[in-house]
């Protein structure tokens, strides 16, 4: 079994599919692999180190040729997988739903192609969630972000010139990332609000020591989604949220938005009128932004300023920490290969719950549920 680790080929993508940590464990499974030159570079990991592992460097056409399985963090151009064995796996962050074409490509090319984002949320799969892993680091970054464009300190001090007052954060949508930018903030020093559709988020916002802000006695509510995701909200909630968080969001300093909904379009939670209640300087950090942003004016890959607030829309915002984020990404992938792996043939054999989640392509066709329904 040849697997072949790619560098990574979209714009500012700095992290890498593979360490010499993981490398190091897939070949005490029996695998053999490939890594392309530089592919760690941009994440502090040196060829030498791959080499160390057990790795073979080389160029990609030596990279790819035979192998049955290639590992990227993003999908990798069908057209740059010449050379790898008929029916090879490709297992990486797919985005199957914006990039489309790309899934029709990979079955075109007779790929198998694997979306690590589809992995389902069950607990046996925790160990194996790109989503996870890459999001906390994406909550704990978007509070950094925030303090290096907020004029002011975060947290209270007392001086003999006078007393700085505490930022006031308020983080709107509470899965992973959010409870890593609520537990960032806090530790910094600021006085933390959180929001989120699902009531079952209030303990967790409250075990942080941050305070939750949340609609109460609106019928219809419909924010517990499948599979540990936020679904829709009714349009009761819409308004009686939007409401309660224009109240809100105007005392507040920094706001971080989280929102994602599966195969659609970001929620827009913060509009224009409501940047426009907040105080000149204040900061406002969309997390969502690539997906169509939750905050009204965000641009994907800029900082923009509206009516004085700066509005942060930084793309692969975990990207920005390549060496941790590969880290992680990198024992996303082995833990997902590993527990299917099966000696006597070896290589990993996926079973129905897991391997119909995630698997887009086989045999020349896109067979997922999700992108035929």
């Amino acid at each position: 079994m040849k697997i072949a680790v790619v560098r990574e080929q979209a714009a500012g993508e700095r992290r890498v599919a593979a360490t010499p940590e993981t490398v190091k464990k897939f070949a005490a499974l029996g695998a053999t692999l490939a890594v392309e030159a530089g592919a760690g570079a941009a994440a502090s990991l040196a060829d030498a180190d791959y080499a160390a592992a057990g790795a073979t460097i080389g160029d990609r056409a030596a990279t790819l040729a035979g192998a049955q399985i290639v590992l990227g963090v993003q999908g990798p151009d069908p057209a740059s997988l010449s050379g790898v064995a008929p029916g090879a796996w490709v297992v990486a962050g797919l985005n199957p739903f914006g990039e489309r074409a790309r899934v029709d490509a990979y079955a075109a090319a007779g790929l198998e192609a694997l979306a690590m984002e589809f992995m389902p949320r069950i607990t046996r799969a925790q160990s194996m969630d790109i989503l996870s892993s890459q999001s906390n680091l994406a909550g704990y970054k978007a509070v950094l972000d925030a303090a290096a464009e907020y004029g002011r300190a975060f947290p209270m001090m007392m001086t003999a010139a006078g007393t700085v007052s505490a930022a006031r954060v308020f983080v709107m949508g509470v899965g992973v990332a959010g409870l890593q930018a609520i537990a960032t903030a806090r530790r910094l020093g600021a006085q933390v609000s959180a929001t989120d559709v699902r009531s079952a988020t209030k303990e967790q916002i409250q075990s942080l020591g941050a305070k939750p802000v949340f609609v109460e006695n609106v019928a219809g509510i419909e924010g517990e989604g499948s599979g540990g995701y936020a679904g829709e909200m009714s349009p009761e909630y819409q308004a009686a949220q939007a409401e309660l968080v224009s109240a809100h969001i105007a005392k507040q300093d920094i706001v971080i938005t989280t929102a994602l909904i599966p195969g659609r379009p970001a929620p827009r939670l913060v509009s224009d009128a409501q940047l426009a209640s907040m105080r000149p300087g204040s900061v406002v950090v969309d997390l969502a932004v690539e997906q169509g942003g939750n905050v009204e004016g965000a641009v994907a890959g800029e900082v923009v300023e509206r009516h004085g607030v700066k509005i942060v829309g930084h793309r692969n915002v975990a990207g920005r920490l390549p060496a941790d984020a590969s880290a992680l990404f990198a024992r996303n992938l082995y833990n997902f290969l590993s527990t299917f792996w099966d000696k006597e043939q070896a290589r990993p054999v996926l079973d129905a719950e897991i391997g119909d989640a995630i698997r887009l392509t086989k045999d020349g066709k896109v067979v997922n549920a999700r992108l035929l329904s």
